[in-house]
């Protein structure tokens, strides 16, 4: 009788550790289906076509930017330099249009990415904390922007119509092109995370950077790329942003967009202490801020202000909820 009373309440077991963490992770899936009913139902303008697109073409930048910082947080890390870098990114397409849109386009991901890749070899190389090494990388690229745009006074807007802000204010099938370039990169971004033997050793390094190393894994080499697809990523951002405005842009541009990336990937399901996480859940979690952030216009008449105490809030909840059920399922 007693073994099979095991086998029950090992089975009990199992199934809790399932749903925890069927909720943990698709739980942004499931409250975003809930607010864009309510949406649908409360709001008469939330649901048209137009409010729709602009949405998601406005979440599209942000989401590029959250699509790198999920592989960062899997990895174990986190990146607070991608709202400085998205500046550098906007301000450097600018000032190369005028050479050309190959230019504008490939200068600024590449120092984007050069600049990720010195803080994933400070970070790999020297063991020092990741908070702290890109804390540097948004002050230090931010003051290096402002000086590049003489203390922070609007860029030139871009010449003519190069090929790059052609692409960036077209469309396909009503959707504007950096929707879908977005969702190209979400695309990648999953294969490579699920289905590559880099995704898997970026969870595993997230997991016990220490066990990954005692199973032959490039720990420090894990750590250098993930930093350098984030930049990557903020330098398509920046160029997609840049070529939808034609320029003119501040160099306070970006500004917390770090805080909002990383909002996106823990409400996605993410955790923050890495090694377990998901790039569509992340793709759910910027959509959700959104869409929530639009509510709050659409049907409010709420400023910004408003917005960003209800993000705060809604981030507080959803970690809180991780904590919880991570928690609840050590001990059972």
């Amino acid at each position: 009788m007693t073994a099979p009373a095991e086998f029950a309440g090992t089975r009990r077991t199992l199934s809790t550790r399932s749903v925890t963490s069927l909720v943990s992770r698709n739980g942004a899936f499931g409250v975003l289906v809930v607010v864009m009913v309510i949406g649908f139902l409360t709001v008469p303008s939330f649901g048209t076509a137009d409010n729709l697109r602009n949405t998601a073409l406005a979440a599209s930048f942000l989401a590029i930017i959250s699509a790198g910082m999920t592989f960062v947080i899997i990895s174990g890390g986190i990146d607070l330099s991608v709202g400085s870098l998205y500046a550098l990114a906007v301000i450097l397409s600018a000032d190369m249009s005028s050479h050309g849109s190959w230019a504008a386009i490939g200068v600024p991901i590449a120092a984007c990415a050069f600049a990720g890749l010195v803080q994933g070899l400070i970070i790999a190389r020297l063991r020092l904390p990741p908070f702290i090494v890109t804390l540097a990388g948004l002050t230090g690229i931010r003051g290096l922007v402002f000086y590049i745009t003489k203390e922070g006074n609007s860029h030139p807007s871009v010449p003519g119509k190069p090929f790059f802000e052609t692409v960036s204010r077209g469309s396909f099938l009503t959707i504007q092109n950096p929707v879908w370039i977005a969702l190209a990169v979400f695309a990648v971004g999953w294969y490579v995370l699920n289905r590559t033997a880099f995704g898997q050793a970026v969870q595993a390094v997230g997991g016990n950077d220490t066990s990954a190393a005692l199973m032959g894994l490039p720990v420090r080499r894990v750590k250098v790329i993930v930093y350098a697809i984030s930049g990557v990523a903020v330098g398509i951002s920046g160029v997609l942003s840049t070529g939808l405005s034609g320029g003119g842009q501040e160099a306070r541009v970006g500004n917390a967009y770090e805080l909002s990336a990383i909002a996106a990937v823990v409400i996605g399901g993410t955790l923050l202490s890495g090694g377990v996480g998901s790039i569509v859940g992340t793709l759910f979690g910027i959509t959700l801020l959104y869409v929530i952030q639009n509510l709050i216009v659409q049907g409010f008449n709420l400023n910004s202000y408003v917005q960003q105490v209800v993000s705060g809030v809604f981030l507080l909840v959803v970690v809180i909820l991780q904590a919880v059920f991570s928690r609840r399922s050590e001990t059972e």
